[in-house]
């Protein structure tokens, strides 16, 4: 079904409540754990239509978040959500304590089971007013961001458009559009710390009603780290400071020499040729018809899913001026469908929407057809490694976008995937450190983050600006309000994809069959017993990164 012609009716809280009640209670009564697997169906069937008219109702609310309907729905799911997420977990809780938990566990599998025991830990009744605060934040931070309008020679713009003057070739233009960037948040700077302190201290206090000091073991366990722990992630961000960053800083230092400059300052970081980055050819119809010629010769299976996409308008993707900013993939269950969102505005950016976040939707849509619901339940350091290793598979398309800078655009992507790693490792320590000190002040919240870019970004000058030279960058990146311990999961799978572009050029073939076997795998099992299953290096095994960069300085010749 097209994407404008389904339905939606909000759900009834009550209804809801009285059906997954009585699912409940059957579940409970059941004799046998194939009654049980029967009654499980039953759960999937209303917690799957539930999922789909939330979703529906998100989608539409950030296709133009002034619209009044869809922002009264998205205040219902931000207040009712909490409750549904408490009664979801009250079933898996029968579930998990059933005494034919053995037959469950062959069917279901133990992944599944680790997640209900995660969830177990951080839900809980008293927390429902703190969560319905935390989502109504969220959704106030989106939408000061989606709203916000900057006079640029004479237009309003929103920060999504403002893109291609940031990365304009013209170093004066991208000055001024940077100096235009940051003069809305240092205008909206005192609300910006006002909500981040907000959250922070809620975060804070629902742990403390769980009786944890502190987030970070809270915000793991909503993350589904289900196969990792705070001790081993430190030990990857010592391998990014040791044996990454310094690849990193060779590549920033290539790059302000291709640029003809002494050092690169803010308004450089993202631009890599002195004629100005690769932009895709044509209009968003035309990248979208391009994409579906990649997809049609990159595989049978990609062939069948972009057609399915574009049969199914399941796109969202031009840039409008009351739209939330960003893009994300997401998944309608009632129609087993991905729906991917986004802002193209005229840069590279657009093109990795049609890689990135088609590796998203290509795994969920191949991995639809799973009768075992929870499988999709994939934790993002996994999913992650699909959309970014996707960005690499369909390198050899890139002309179909870029023309005659097609190898300038692939060269690009490989530096940037290289140089992002320091920088996502980074806002992962710097959420470690907030959430470690929740009564940090916004001023050592800025000192922290400058502290933090003298080791993993030592290049970057923010000279002349005083916001940033303050420290006010984190402010930009929306994944630390709206999506607390969410990034260093980039990092982790950036890592493993950077494996497959390297198996890619020693055997293309091998590397793809082990890149649809991942997809296929979906979430039945953890994330280093995937990794094991695929043949790819275990990111957190020291020397892992080292032999990486390692593999990289001979293929760039540093």
């Amino acid at each position: 079904m097209k994407f404008s012609e389904m339905p939606y009716r909000r759900i009834d809280a009550e209804m809801f409540e009285e059906e997954l009640k009585g699912l409940t209670a059957v579940l409970q009564k059941a004799g046998s754990g194939e009654e049980q697997l029967r009654i499980h169906e039953r759960f999937y069937k209303l917690t799957d239509h539930e999922m789909t008219m939330a979703t529906i109702a998100a989608i539409r609310h950030d296709i133009n978040m002034t619209d009044p309907y869809y922002e009264e729905e998205q205040n219902y799911y931000d207040e009712k959500g909490p409750v549904f997420q408490n009664l979801v977990v009250a079933y898996q809780r029968a579930l998990y304590e059933s005494p034919y938990r053995n037959v469950l566990t062959q069917k279901i599998g133990p992944v599944a089971f680790r997640n209900i025991e995660l969830a177990m830990r951080s839900t809980n009744e008293l927390l429902v007013p703190l969560r319905q605060k935390e989502n109504a934040l969220i959704t106030r931070y989106s939408k000061l961001l989606a709203t916000a309008e900057i006079d640029w020679n004479g237009e309003k713009l929103n920060l999504s458009l403002m893109n291609p003057y940031l990365t304009s070739g013209n170093r004066t233009v991208r000055k001024a559009a940077w100096e235009k960037y940051t003069a809305f948040f240092t205008a909206n700077e005192a609300e910006l710390d006002e909500i981040y302190d907000q959250m922070v201290k809620n975060r804070t206090e629902q742990a403390k009603l769980l009786g944890y000091d502190n987030y970070l073991p809270l915000g793991y366990d909503r993350m589904n780290r289900n196969c990792y722990d705070r001790t081993m992630v430190a030990s990857f961000r010592r391998q990014v400071k040791r044996d990454w960053v310094p690849l990193a800083e060779e590549l920033h230092k290539r790059r302000a020499a291709r640029l003809g400059l002494d050092r690169l300052a803010y308004y450089d970081e993202k631009v890599y040729f002195p004629e100005g980055n690769p932009a895709p050819d044509g209009t968003p119809q035309q990248i979208l018809a391009a994409g579906g010629k990649m997809y049609a010769e990159l595989s049978p299976e990609t062939a069948e899913f972009f057609r399915f996409m574009q049969e199914n308008e399941l796109f969202d993707v031009l840039g409008r001026k009351t739209k939330r900013t960003g893009g994300y993939m997401t998944y309608l269950p009632d129609y087993k469908a991905p729906f991917i969102f986004a802002n193209f505005n005229g840069t590279s950016g657009d093109l990795d929407v049609i890689t990135h976040e088609c590796g998203h939707a290509f795994q969920g849509w191949l991995a639809s057809e799973d009768p075992v619901r929870e499988h999709a339940d994939i934790t993002m350091e996994t999913a992650e490694i699909h959309s970014m290793s996707m960005e690499f598979f369909t390198e050899p398309w890139m002309q179909l976008f870029f023309g005659e800078r097609a190898a300038d655009y692939v060269n690009m992507h490989l530096e940037d995937a290289i140089c992002f790693i320091p920088y996502g490792t980074m806002v992962d320590e710097f959420q470690d450190i907030i959430y470690s000190n929740p009564g940090m002040t916004p001023e050592e919240r800025r000192r922290t983050w400058n502290e933090l870019e003298r080791e993993y970004r030592p290049h970057m000058d923010y000279s002349g600006n005083a916001y940033l030279e303050q420290g006010g960058f984190w402010q930009k990146q929306h994944h630390i309000y709206t999506l607390p311990l969410y990034y260093i999961d980039y990092c982790l799978a950036q890592s493993c994809a950077l494996m497959y572009k390297i198996r890619m050029m020693q055997d293309r073939d091998a590397a793809w069959k082990s890149y649809l076997k991942l997809c296929r795998l979906s979430a039945s099992d953890f994330y280093t017993g995937l990794l094991k299953q695929v043949g790819l290096d275990n990111p957190f095994e020291d020397g892992c990164l080292a032999g990486l960069a390692d593999a990289y300085r001979k293929l760039l010749s540093i």
